[in-house]
């Protein structure tokens, strides 16, 4: 047998026994866990009057994020279901059942879109989905059941998806709504006649470039299934105002306030699959292609070691973290095509976290510190985001076998 076919076929399993492991976990799980940034839902805090003060709720929310010891059972914090850890779910769920093509598959995508749908918030323009905790940034406070743009995204993404391949009638109709939360729901923090900011959420007037780009992702996308030129002109819109803000050396700040300048690892994925994704839908190459080209070389640059270890920050080799590890290979799997050796280094960083970051009993660690590892098994931060990563590279896999 080739060297080549044989290594390919032993990568394939090694991702295909990953893949299946945590499946199981998860299911065993009814796909409901903690989160980094639930410590709010204790109901010990919340009994306190301190839950009504910004510092204590800030304070509180990173003891419990940073925190390698799960003090949750004993804060009475609950374990739940995510909506956006769902919408990533039914995007493993759909991976699967473009590659399997089998009854089976259909129904294990059709029961996540299923309850995906059934987590929507009422109450607003269109179609929109939150978080499960109240959440405190240094930025702003959103309760519980606040929509803000990046759950509704990946939802949106998932619905899409289950239109091209499953039932269009189905789903892009509730697909379309999304748009006008997104239009109507969402503030625009600044706005000119050719650029657009979307903010993070209804209650916030942040200018976080990952978000708005996501809701320009959301406007593409939805657009270019139902035809709708108007809807890539806003996407085009929010496209402009993120490259035009891009740094000399191809890299973004996490958003436009003077305590948002960091730069990370999956945020920036974030950026350069939006926008690969809108310069598809929208047919806009010439305009943003050279930011996206520029990004891309940043990003491979400055956040991946020779063996794969993907880091979270440019300038630090800690912490190791399963969401940057997914998120990085969901954008390779993205870009494949538009640069060479995506899918190799996809497959690199996938073999490294799968060797350093699993469990034996499936699920995957939340990060890797220099002298210790946080294990805490974070059900959307972690498990969702690599269910979905493995679920894409292996259908690649597949497609090229």
């Amino acid at each position: 047998m080739d060297t080549t076919l044989k290594t390919s076929i032993e990568n394939l399993a090694i991702l295909e026994r990953a893949d299946r492991d945590l499946r199981n976990w998860c299911r065993a799980h009814n796909f409901a866990g903690h989160d980094p940034f639930d410590g709010l839902n204790s109901q010990l805090f919340q009994a306190t009057p301190f839950r009504n003060s910004r510092t204590a709720r800030l304070a509180w929310t990173q003891l419990f994020k940073r925190s390698p010891i799960n003090f949750r059972k004993l804060a009475r914090v609950p374990r739940e279901r995510n909506a956006k850890g769902m919408a990533l779910f039914a995007l493993a769920a759909l991976a699967d059942y473009r590659r399997e093509q089998t009854k089976e598959a259909e129904v294990e995508a059709r029961e996540r879109l299923d309850d995906l749908i059934a987590m929507s918030l009422k109450g607003f323009s269109g179609a929109c989905w939150g978080y499960n905790f109240d959440w405190q940034s240094r930025s702003f406070f959103a309760p519980k059941g606040t929509p803000t743009v990046v759950p509704t995204a990946f939802a949106t993404r998932a619905l899409c998806e289950a239109a091209e391949v499953i039932d269009a009638a189905e789903y892009l109709p509730f697909a379309r709504t999304i748009c006008n939360f997104i239009l109507n729901d969402l503030q625009r923090t600044e706005e000119t006649s050719d650029e657009v900011c979307f903010s993070y959420s209804p209650v916030d007037q942040t200018r976080v470039f990952n978000a708005s780009l996501l809701a320009g992702e959301v406007l593409a996308t939805v657009g270019s299934l139902t035809g709708e030129v108007s809807l890539c002109d806003w996407a085009l819109r929010a496209a402009r105002y993120v490259i035009r803000r891009q740094r000399a050396d191809g890299s973004w700040a996490y958003g436009a306030g003077g305590h948002q300048t960091w730069t990370d690892n999956f945020h920036t994925a974030f950026m350069l699959t939006s926008l690969s994704r809108i310069i598809a839908a929208c047919e806009a190459r010439d305009e943003l292609e050279p930011s996206l080209v520029r990004g891309y070389d940043y990003w491979k640059e400055r956040f991946f070691l020779s063996n794969g270890w993907p880091k979270y920050f440019p300038n630090r080799l800690y912490p190791a973290d399963t969401h940057s590890s997914a998120a990085a290979i969901l954008a390779l799997v993205e870009l494949r095509g538009r640069f060479p050796a995506t899918l190799e280094l996809a497959e690199q960083i996938a073999s490294w976290t799968i060797e350093n970051m699993q469990s034996p009993h499936g699920y995957f660690y939340y990060q890797r510190h220099r002298l210790y590892t946080n294990r805490i098994e974070y059900m959307r931060w972690s498990q969702a985001w690599m269910s979905y990563a493995l679920a894409r590279l292996i259908e690649c896999h597949n497609r090229l076998r």
